[in-house]
């Protein structure tokens, strides 16, 4: 009986599919989300050079307002601190995401990758936790590839994106990927991953 590897070797994966990239690495179906445009990079790191422009003008004005409550220093400081928590979010939204099928170990590797050193989160899940692969409708509209799985130490399903930004046009991409991904993790109703 064949593997899915061999299955895998003979149906060539797609190599980008929505905001991922996917390829096939000797035993392992590895996919990376893509970076996101330059523009929303530099966004956090102006509005951090906004707010420190305005945390210097906040204090040369104490000096030079008079009365006890500086209202202009008072409203630098608090823009400020707001820019400085909007590119805060706007970082938190450049992370990345990658994930691994291991074959030889029956395990998914979700990782979320984040633009600051040590924020990067991963999690090992076995192929047998992986209860569904979703294919879900985001507005747009675009489609996501979804993996729900529940680890042994917890009751409660997790969800892990794999895949998000699918055009309509990727349609066909789309079902043949989640169709491999069900195949992959043992999940019944996907059919066979070539036809």
């Amino acid at each position: 009986m064949a593997s899915f590897e061999d299955a895998l070797l003979d149906n060539r994966v797609p190599a980008l599919l929505g905001d991922v990239r996917l390829r096939y690495d000797g035993g392992r179906l590895v996919g990376e989300s893509l970076p996101p445009p330059w523009d929303r990079r530099i966004l956090p790191g102006l509005c951090v050079g906004v707010a420190l422009g305005c945390t210097v003008g906040a204090a040369v004005l104490v000096g030079l307002e008079g009365g006890t409550l500086p209202a202009a220093s008072l409203a630098l400081a608090v823009a400020a601190a707001v820019l400085v928590g909007l590119a805060l979010r706007l970082e938190s939204r450049l992370g990345r995401r990658r994930f691994v099928l291991h074959f030889r170990s029956e395990s998914l590797r979700v990782e979320h990758l984040a633009w600051t050193p040590g924020a990067t989160r991963a999690e090992l899940v076995p192929f047998d936790a992986v209860k569904a692969v979703h294919m879900v409708e985001r507005p747009g509209p675009r489609y996501a590839l979804v993996v729900e799985y529940v680890l042994e130490d917890d009751e409660q399903p997790r969800r892990a994106v794999l895949v998000e930004g699918v055009r309509p046009a990727e349609g066909e991409t789309l079902h043949r990927v989640w169709r491999m991904l069900s195949n992959a993790f043992g999940l019944r109703g996907a059919g066979l991953a070539g036809g």
